[in-house]
């Protein structure tokens, strides 16, 4: 994990690397910068306990990957984010793609394990942490 001093506080990077995003910064923060890192996309929403679940798992993760992989965040019920859902041809929550390249490469439902999730980065993308 990178850290950086800001008034003379230590500060991790963890929120350059898991951030939330809607349908208008979508093309910008998720297609165009997962052709310099990769980013998993987590669909989910406030009511579903899978979802909030599977949060503390996936930061985890992205802390592992120490830069290497980012995560967007979208609230499928905020503003126009249930039309990303539907591009995406999403049908339960929380869903979990793997952009790279502007691409979705992979995708699984649902709350997985850490080492699922592990796995799962690593056989579609090829890296590890």
């Amino acid at each position: 994990m990178r850290f950086s001093l800001v008034n003379g506080l230590v500060v991790t990077k963890a929120a350059e690397l898991i951030f939330d995003v809607d349908l208008e910064q979508f093309e910008e923060k998720v297609l165009i910068a997962s052709k310099d890192t990769p980013i998993l996309v987590d669909l989910w929403a406030e009511w579903c306990s899978p979802c909030l679940v599977i949060a503390p798992i996936l930061k985890q993760l992205i802390e592992e990957y120490n830069g290497e992989l980012k995560l967007a965040k979208v609230e499928v019920d905020e503003d126009e984010n249930m039309k990303l859902a539907g591009r995406y041809q999403v049908r339960g929550f929380p869903t979990v793609l793997l952009i790279i390249n502007g691409e979705e490469t992979a995708r699984f439902s649902g709350a997985k394990s850490l080492s699922f999730l592990r796995d799962f980065v690593e056989e579609h993308s090829g890296t590890s942490a």
